[in-house]
């Protein structure tokens, strides 16, 4: 204990740039509580090490408020900086596919977006700060602040909650089922508090009802999810509708190759032909993943013959292209990334747009702007793809509704609550092959499960490279395929579940908890300072 003492000592009186570091290497190293690592009980060392940086972060008295405040946020942000860019490295891969047209903007991706979601971490010890004191309540603050920052990360400016830190807390199904109660923000609150509290063990007063409180947090987060797993049926029923997801690995150089396309659309058509394993029964559906279709669907009808003749009887299709509208001069206006649903007759029987498009991805902000600088979106069309005004759902003939969430759509916890209410299932069509073999597929596979405890909702996710897989609405995989696997799987589809708490009443509790929390450091804060007057 001692040495753990002068640890946070040495910590919390660093100056200059040796603080920087320390801030920054405790955030790298948080990253590995995020998948593919899931190491999570790293952040009960380097989160105790932010708030001791915290506590040492007090800027010059005669600069005002503004110079008082900055080092609070300045250990946010470089603790920030350094979680993004060890979590988040992978998002410049995507630039490589065509190298020679957006290698440029390798240090944007690699260095420019986590310094900017760096901001939300600043702005939260930056708030913290504001109403720290020196005992419990100052891990309340920290944790309020910090929860936050994590609410203004996954809304503002399109939002990106790509891992936030409460996904640390969810490694395993038994720490997944929390979610359904406590929503993905209130988590966010919650993992910080627990976290954090061996800072207070180890130094200051209130270690003692810290440690009592994250034993006790820890204890019901764990102890609710055997509960619940326990009571959750094993597998699909015998009755279930089957599902088969094709899976087929197609290089993205590939995917962008003029000449290749008729051959991917025959890879998808092969393994959509391939016969049931074992004499197992045959798919009712077959899920394409994300843009599977290399071509404009409604302008190639031979297509359409060519999946007429593939499909058995009854059998129905779910793939995700691309979907034009025109002014009626048969020029192409707008360009969606969408998900069609096409029944055995080779009819397009349902079309779902995306809704929440990638910035600089599918589409550039300000867009007049870059494009006279020569910059294009990523992976979209000239002019850019166009966002759908709702989510909508794809409802079978049998009148399955599947809600359909195209690539990182279902990492946002509350986007599609309302269709997804209604909806039987969804299906996450993507294309995690821009990423290559880095951390990337696998952390957003796990944000995928936890949107599957978050509603309620089995998801069937396809993606082209992997992973590919039937998740339960408990988060927990009953079929799939793994990252750079060609082949099928057929699983049967598990049915919804009720929820203990409808989303509106889990956004209340987010706010609740907050409140509390950052009251009782206020409060604090004020006595504190009425007895000093």
């Amino acid at each position: 204990m001692v040495r753990m003492e002068r640890f946070a000592a040495y910590v919390m009186l660093s100056s200059g740039l040796k603080r920087f570091l320390i801030a920054l290497v405790a955030g790298a190293l948080s990253s590995l509580s995020q998948p593919p690592f899931g190491l999570f009980a790293i952040n009960f060392l380097t989160l105790p090490v932010l708030l001791w940086l915290v506590d040492g972060a007090s800027g010059d008295p005669d600069r005002g408020f503004p110079g008082r405040r900055f080092p609070s946020f300045w250990v946010g942000w470089s603790f920030g900086l350094g979680y993004f860019v060890a979590s988040l490295w992978w998002t410049g891969a995507a630039l490589l596919v065509e190298a020679d047209e957006f290698a440029w903007a390798l240090p944007l991706a690699i260095l420019g977006l986590p310094a900017y979601l760096a901001i939300y971490y600043g702005i939260a010890t930056f708030v913290a700060r504001l109403i720290w004191t020196d005992g419990l309540t100052r891990l309340f603050a920290f944790a309020a602040a910090f929860g936050l920052g994590e609410w203004l990360r996954a809304t503002m400016l399109t939002g990106f909650p790509w891992n936030a830190i409460g996904h640390a807390m969810t490694p395993f199904p038994v720490m997944m089922q929390s979610l359904a109660v406590t929503g993905s923000h209130a988590m966010n609150t919650l993992a910080v508090l627990v976290f954090a509290a061996p800072a207070l063990m180890v130094t200051g007063r209130g270690g003692r009802a810290a440690g009592g409180i994250a034993l006790a947090l820890a204890a019901a987060h764990i102890g609710y999810g055997a509960y619940r797993l326990r009571e959750a049926p094993g597998k699909a029923p015998d009755d279930a509708r089957v599902v088969r997801i094709v899976q087929p690995m197609i290089d993205q150089a590939a995917k962008i190759d003029d000449r290749e396309r008729s051959r991917i659309f025959e890879d998808h058509l092969r393994l959509t032909a391939e016969k049931p394993k074992d004499g197992a029964r045959r798919p009712d559906y077959v899920i394409w993943p994300e843009t599977s279709i290399p071509f404009i669907l409604t302008q190639n009808p031979d297509a359409l013959v060519r999946i007429a003749d593939v499909l058995e009887d009854g059998q129905i299709l779910i793939a995700g292209a691309v979907r034009t509208e025109n002014d009626g001069s048969g020029t192409p206006t707008r360009y969606y990334n969408s998900a069609y649903m096409i029944d055995s007759q080779g009819q397009i029987i349902g079309a779902s747009d995306k809704v929440h498009l990638v910035p600089f991805g599918e589409y550039l902000p300000f867009e007049g702007l870059w494009t006279r600088l020569g910059i294009n979106a990523i992976a979209a069309f000239p002019g850019g793809y166009s966002a759908a005004p709702r989510y909508q759902h794809l409802t079978a003939p049998d009148g399955t509704k599947f809600l359909p969430l195209i690539c990182y759509e279902v990492i946002f916890p509350t986007e599609s609550r309302e269709q997804a209410h209604a909806a039987d299932a969804i299906v996450n069509l993507t294309n995690d092959g821009w990423f290559g073999h880095t951390p990337g597929p696998w952390q957003h596979f796990h944000q995928a499960r936890l949107h599957a405890v978050e509603t309620g909702l089995p998801v069937i996710r396809n993606s082209n490279s992997g992973i590919s897989a039937v998740i339960d609405p408990y988060g927990r995989v009953a079929t799939g395929l793994d990252f750079g696997a060609v082949g099928v799987i057929d699983g049967g589809i598990p049915p919804k579940i009720a929820l203990p708490l409808t989303g509106y009443s889990r956004e209340l509790n987010f706010w609740l908890v907050e409140l509390s929390l950052a009251l009782s450091a206020i409060f604090t804060r004020l006595s504190f300072i009425f007895r000093r007057n």
